[in-house]
């Protein structure tokens, strides 16, 4: 078990299993909170937004001590619909993604890959991410892997210098599965390429669609339990697991709230099914 920071006395496991605050969009940022305490995850990822709380320390800070719940990775604003979050700079935005990280005691700051169309940004991103790096030691920047678009035979990579991070080579990772099923590509692989430097894992499932539909794991085609099992025996604190699912259509609290307990007791099954190792 591991000591959270900022939370004396409070223990995380080898390997914890967080909510992502995305996995109950359209609701706000407080109601991850109150869903993960609820359902008994061990922490949350924030997905920073347009959602002013997502972006305050003060706010998220008071959410984890009334609900008991440490933050323990921040999404950092990269989605098209977060371009100006914070500032229309890039850089600064992984800066203030880091800090605000660092405020909450999270060790985690998940970052895409550029648009290709950033062009200065994705030129410089591998060294300005080590550069980062160095700044903030306690923070892993955790690049994730994306997909191609495809629209009928035709395919389109918005992402340089590539959708697949271990193309490229960073420190860290985020493996998503989801993004690994539009994608079409087994999870296992990709895994398999990231090797140590696996840190963070998006736990979501896929049926090989081009759209990215992030299903509660076990509903689609990716491999979710081989690559819980193959975390499992990683050395403690070495990966977290963070649930990201949609649901957008659940039709009531009640609903969302059934599919990510369901989500959790899949994930903490196959993470049991293999021993964790200890350092």
């Amino acid at each position: 078990m591991i000591t959270r920071r900022g939370y004396p006395g409070q223990v995380t496991p080898p390997i914890p299993v967080l909510l992502s605050s995305s996995s109950v969009y359209p609701e706000a940022t407080p109601a991850a909170f109150e869903v993960a305490a609820s359902l008994g995850y061990d922490g949350v990822e924030v997905m920073v937004w347009t959602d002013s709380v997502s972006q305050d320390p003060a706010a998220l800070r008071g959410l984890s001590a009334h609900y008991d719940v440490p933050v323990l990775a921040i999404h950092a604003p990269c989605l098209l619909v977060t371009q100006r979050v914070w500032s229309p700079d890039p850089w600064e935005r992984l800066r203030r993604a880091a800090v605000l990280a660092e405020e909450l005691g999270a060790p985690t700051v998940v970052v895409h890959p550029p648009f290709a169309w950033q062009r200065d940004y994705a030129r410089a991103f591998v060294e300005g991410l080590g550069r980062l790096g160095r700044q903030h030691p306690d923070v892993r920047f955790a690049v994730e892997n994306m997909y191609p678009l495809r629209m009928g035979k035709r395919e389109f990579v918005p992402y340089a210098p590539h959708w697949d991070p271990t193309a490229v080579g960073y420190d860290a990772y985020t493996l998503d599965l989801s993004h690994c099923a539009a994608a079409k590509m087994d999870g296992r692989d990709l895994l398999a390429a990231m090797g140590d430097r696996m840190a963070h894992l998006h736990l979501g499932d896929g049926t090989g669609k081009a759209t990215d539909e992030h299903l509660v794991p076990g509903r689609g085609t990716q491999p979710c339990a081989e690559v819980l099992t193959a975390l499992a025996t990683l050395p403690a604190g070495t990966c977290q697991v963070s649930l990201e699912v949609n649901t957008r259509k659940a039709g009531s609290r009640a609903q969302r709230e059934a599919d990510l307990a369901e989500s959790l007791a899949y994930a903490r099954k196959y993470l049991a099914s293999s021993p964790v190792t200890t350092p």
